[in-house]
């Protein structure tokens, strides 16, 4: 009799516990088709989203004006494009917020926070690309003009100037794109601020070395033919 009793309270708890068991499972069961239906939604979006942008970066010829950049050049020789790198950023952006709404779904309170900070961040890395890119597009675009005209002059000193002012707005740039990762400066602000001043005043003692000695003997020819250009 007691045996039986035994073997019946074995039963009944396995019993229950294989009970409990599916029922957990089958309550779990449209939390994971509901993930799954998220993720595969995300990576579809993702895609085409990513595709689209690169498209359209594309037909505004970033990587055209890019090429003929120093910038561009590098990134060139690195084996990708700035295009491919935003279409990258743009599809994680999406596939993250897609596996952070999944993990929401599934209850899963530790991978949700994880993939939320990483999704908060990724605006942060797109605006250090475009503060960068454009940044040195600029900079480049309007060197070379420069450089181009000092050519056509032949005036001294003018190459060295160009470098320097390249390198300074070059390091400029770079600050202002690395603030954007939420990298604190402080340490590099206490060393730049004093080497930005001297540089500033050595660009500035070069550009009046350039205009004494590099223009001195055409001032009076340029002046004439910009008065030209302004008289018709």
């Amino acid at each position: 009799m007691a045996t039986t009793n035994v073997a019946t309270d074995v039963v009944g708890s396995v019993s229950d516990a294989m009970t409990q068991t599916i029922g957990s499972v089958i309550g779990f069961l449209p939390m994971l088709v509901a993930a799954i239906i998220i993720l595969v939604i995300g990576w579809v979006v993702g895609r085409l989203l990513g595709s689209v942008i690169s498209k359209i970066l594309d037909k505004i010829g970033v990587d055209d004006a890019l090429r003929k950049t120093s910038v561009g050049k590098a990134i060139e020789e690195s084996g990708t494009s700035i295009v491919h790198l935003f279409d990258l950023i743009i599809r994680w952006f999406v596939y993250l917020i897609a596996i952070v709404a999944a993990s929401n779904v599934l209850q899963l309170g530790f991978l949700t926070d994880l993939f939320q900070d990483i999704v908060l961040y990724l605006p942060h890395v797109a605006m250090f690309l475009i503060i960068l890119v454009v940044g040195f597009i600029v900079i480049d675009y309007f060197a070379d003009i420069l450089h181009g005209w000092g050519a056509t002059q032949d005036i001294e000193f003018l190459d060295v100037i160009i470098l320097l002012l390249r390198v300074f707005f070059y390091f400029v740039i770079l600050i202002l794109a690395l603030s954007q990762l939420l990298i604190d400066l402080t340490i590099i602000y206490t060393f730049i601020t004093p080497l930005a001043w001297g540089v500033g005043i050595g660009i500035g003692a070069g550009i009046a070395v350039f205009i004494a000695y590099g223009l001195k003997d055409r001032a009076p020819e340029m002046m004439d033919n910009f008065m030209k250009k302004v008289s018709k």
